[in-house]
């Protein structure tokens, strides 16, 4: 890895190493705008010197902010291994931490109609106030953390604080209807169940419920940890009380089929007014610096990386690697359980600090992406995308489940298949990664004989595809709805299967919309609006045109390509239609010529 493609390293860091290896901690109450009394907690060196001004990094959370652990990690513990290497890196550095459990979650009051509410944004407001008066404060802010604490450090750019001086959104949820409720417009429910199971089960402090959520939390964790001067509990067991006011996303299953559909128990309210996404013209007027990290098998947060990369003009620094969510394994498909992550959680940490020393001193003003590319294992750096000597290479579906660069000269040619609805991809595809579970394909040959397959020859020299796949398929069903998934694959010389990446689509998605985008995307755009919704006509052939998900990939000579196409991904998402058992049928002829665009960069 040369400097100039090390995501990691920054020029010029103005580097301050205190004195101190210990941390203290502290807890109270903020009362904000409305009443609401918000629990915090402050972590500061041990001992600190009235000299010291540190800058707080702040961390708003939903996973509550502090924790009594279970016996008998609690003996000897006080934070888990993560967040102590993390807090202790930090002090020693200059940085204070404020960690919070936003409004209706842990110790703090109110309640939530959905994640990300205007009144949990603005709450970071008059949290900023208080930090940059205490006499510790510097005066600076900045915002570090994973999934739904990536979106609240990049919601804090919204708030145009004077005091915000730096963000790292990482594994976050940008455009949460698209990315993680319904890809594709399908329904995701393993995550939306599970992950608003888990949510429940902490805003009514039920540790219990961990078991069968998220193992890691139920061994450490016993309780959300009350404020201090809550001796008794009896601030907590009101606050959890009104906790029970909360809505979960899981409530919106049977309700919310499109993007503009309303959220349950909302007036307006829909899955755009959620997605930080869709706050461009805020985060804009901030100028807020990024150094945002996303995954090419991280659900789709490589997508967000570009789309955030190419949307805003604020200084960025976007990484794409091959990690799991939040970057604590590794998830790259040619290191099949290998999973220490490369960097390790030190080297992440002293990287996110240097961002931040840069950036309050205002010396940071870049604008590139850094993304991986696996199979070479390689680092490499962009100003935009797609990057130079990219080009579309186009791959026909022949006969004998043949994928031809020769478009077919033949007036017939269709091959059915009879959707499989017990079809899985297991509980270790990017959807699960995306919970945090290891990022495993293991089961891709028995897979793809229950599939639609369509393989190249073997290549004759090696070739990187680096950006997003777009596929074309005519094609008739038996039924009005449906889904459509199709699998990118590299095949070796001894018939291994690597998973690449990934497309779907609910059928009645298909319209490719006129409208312009709400941000930059590289993929043919569906606006998943009820009015743009389209039934199939059974037997009348519709054309089927979306994009896969981006990755970045270089695929030996010798090797072969595939796309496997399925109905069905019964651990992952819903059932398209609810009933019946649809047979499609896939043209592939000189008039229906169905295809497959492949982005490929030159040497």
């Amino acid at each position: 890895m040369t400097l100039d493609s090390n995501p990691f390293s920054f020029k010029n860091v103005p580097r301050k190493d205190l004195k101190y290896d210990k941390y203290n901690k502290s807890s109270q109450y903020i009362t904000m705008r409305d009443g609401v009394r918000i629990a915090i907690e402050v972590v500061l060196p041990e001992n600190l010197s009235s000299n010291d001004k540190l800058t707080a990094i702040l961390v708003q959370t939903r996973y509550w902010r502090d924790y009594i652990l279970r016996a008998p990690f609690r003996w000897f513990m006080d934070d888990i291994p993560d967040t102590k290497t993390l807090h202790k890196i930090g002090v020693k550095r200059g940085y204070a931490f404020v960690r919070v459990d936003v409004r209706g979650t842990g110790a703090s009051f109110g309640t939530r109609p959905y994640p990300w509410h205007i009144n949990e944004v603005e709450d970071g407001r008059e949290i900023i106030d208080w930090i940059i008066k205490q006499p510790w404060s510097d005066g600076n802010i900045v915002a570090v953390g994973g999934s739904y604490v990536g979106v609240t450090s990049e919601y804090l750019a919204t708030l145009n604080h004077p005091a915000v001086k730096g963000v790292i959104p990482m594994s976050n949820q940008w455009d949460v209807f698209t990315e993680v409720a319904a890809p594709g417009g399908i329904f995701n429910h393993f995550f939306i169940r599970i992950w608003g199971y888990l949510g429940r089960a902490l805003d009514k402090n039920e540790s219990k419920n961990f078991k069968s959520l998220n193992l890691i939390y139920y061994l450490f964790l016993k309780s959300v940890k009350p404020v201090e001067s809550d001796i008794d509990r009896t601030l907590l067991k009101a606050a959890i009380k009104e906790h029970s006011d909360n809505t979960y996303v899981f409530e919106n299953e049977d309700l919310v089929f499109f993007k503009d559909d309303v959220l349950v128990k909302q007036q307006k309210a829909t899955a755009d007014t959620v997605s930080v996404a869709l706050k461009k013209d805020l985060i804009e007027k901030s100028k807020v610096p990024f150094y945002c990290w996303g995954s090419w098998l991280d659900g789709v947060t490589g997508e967000n990386i570009i789309s955030r990369f190419m949307t805003y003009s604020n200084p960025m620094r976007a990484v794409i690697g091959d990690w799991d969510h939040g970057a604590n394994r590794r998830a790259n498909p040619y290191f099949y359980k290998k999973y220490k992550v490369q960097p390790n959680k030190e080297e992440q940490i002293n990287a996110w600090l240097d961002f931040f020393d840069v950036a309050k001193k205002g010396g940071f003003a870049e604008k590139q992406l850094y993304y991986y590319t696996m199979g070479e294992e390689k680092w490499k750096v962009t100003e935009k995308w797609p990057p130079e000597n990219h080009s579309m290479q186009t791959w026909y579906l022949e006969k004998n489940g043949f994928l031809s660069d020769v478009k077919p000269e033949s007036q017939d040619g269709a091959d059915s298949y009879k959707v499989d609805f017990n079809l899985s991809t297991g509980q270790g595809n990017r959807w699960h990664v995306h919970y945090a579970q290891k990022m495993y394909y293991n089961n891709l040959e028995n897979l793809n004989e229950k599939m639609l397959t369509y393989t190249t020859h073997p290549l004759k020299e090696d070739i990187e595809i680096t950006g997003h796949c777009i596929i074309k398929l005519y094609l008739s069903s038996t039924h009005e709805d449906g889904a459509i998934f199709v699998y990118l694959e590299d095949i070796d010389e001894n018939e291994n299967i690597v998973y690449l990446t990934e497309g779907e689509l609910r059928l009645i998605h298909h319209k490719v919309s006129n409208e312009k985008p709400p941000y930059e995307i590289f993929i043919p755009f569906h606006s998943y609006k009820k009015a743009d919704s389209k039934p199939l006509i059974p037997g009348e052939i519709t054309d089927i045109t979306f994009g896969l998900a981006a990755t970045s990939v270089l695929v030996r000579k010798n090797h072969r390509i595939r796309i496997a196409i399925s109905g069905a991904d019964i651990e992952t998402f819903s059932r398209y239609p609810a009933e019946g058992d649809p047979t499609i049928t896939v043209l592939r002829n000189r008039i229906n010529p169905s295809h497959i665009e492949i982005p490929i960069i030159s040497k």
